[in-house]
């Protein structure tokens, strides 16, 4: 499992606060709403909006809430409108970053992120520097104590997964984009619960940090995740699990 998804997930176990849950909901509510816009308002027939649902709902979003920003996104309500655009850059280490970003804002945004960049020990690159290093993926994880190996992985494989890795306490399910529904499905007919399923974007070379500069990346990472424009930040790094544990404390 790459560092950052691991680190994705102790965030995610983290995120209890009501300050910290507003700021997941906003994310979700663009997501929601850009998708919405793009693709149609229902979920059926807009994959991208079915997953940003279903992550939504993950986070215990109120129903409500969902179908305002879906409303929002096909103009049946009003709302702000969100440009989305992507900054490429380094971390310490040499560790590839790239964030997306949804924005009302493009100028302000820019420079938010420039800044947080500087201010971690990072710099900003040109569009494309690091941008060919992630490839898109569905990433589901399923705790291991709730199915056995060999039977994960044939189902997993039959619905179109790529490849499972079965270090650590947890399954780590990989797809192409557009299986992931399906693999989820297969799961749930089989009565395997997931404990996240994402779309995602992973880099198959992944660069190993000491300590010192694991913690100089996650502090990048997390104040960019934190700024309210930032839907998602990638970032190519691998350190040991107890390292990244240590770090979350």
């Amino acid at each position: 499992m790459s560092g950052h998804s691991k680190w994705a997930t102790i965030k995610r176990k983290k995120a209890a606060t009501d300050q910290a849950r507003g700021k997941l909901f906003s994310k979700y509510i663009k997501e929601v709403t850009i998708a919405a816009r793009n693709g149609g308002g229902d979920p059926e027939s807009n994959p991208r909006l079915r997953a940003a649902v279903a992550a939504a709902k993950a986070v215990n979003m109120p129903s409500a809430n969902i179908d305002r920003a879906i409303k929002r996104g096909t103009g049946e309500i009003e709302g702000v409108s969100y440009e989305e655009t992507q900054y490429e850059g380094y971390a310490s280490g040499g560790v590839a970053v790239l964030v997306e970003v949804a924005t009302d804002n493009r100028n302000r945004t820019a420079g938010d992120v420039r800044h947080i960049f500087t201010k971690h020990g990072g710099n900003l690159g040109e569009a494309g520097s690091v941008s060919y290093l992630f490839k898109a993926r569905g990433v589901i994880l399923v705790d291991k104590s709730t199915a056995s190996e060999d039977a994960l992985i044939e189902t997993v494989l039959d619905a179109g997964a790529d490849d499972v890795n079965t270090e650590g306490e947890t399954y780590e399910i990989l797809t192409p984009p557009g299986r992931l529904e399906a693999v989820k499905e297969a799961l749930a007919a089989k009565n395997v619960p997931i404990q996240s399923a994402e779309l995602t974007k992973i880099s198959s070379i992944q660069v190993p940090l000491t300590e010192k500069d694991a913690e100089s990346v996650l502090r990048l990472v997390d104040a960019l995740e934190d700024h309210e424009d930032v839907q998602k930040v990638y970032a190519n790094f691998n350190v040991p699990d107890e390292v990244l544990t240590r770090l979350s404390r």
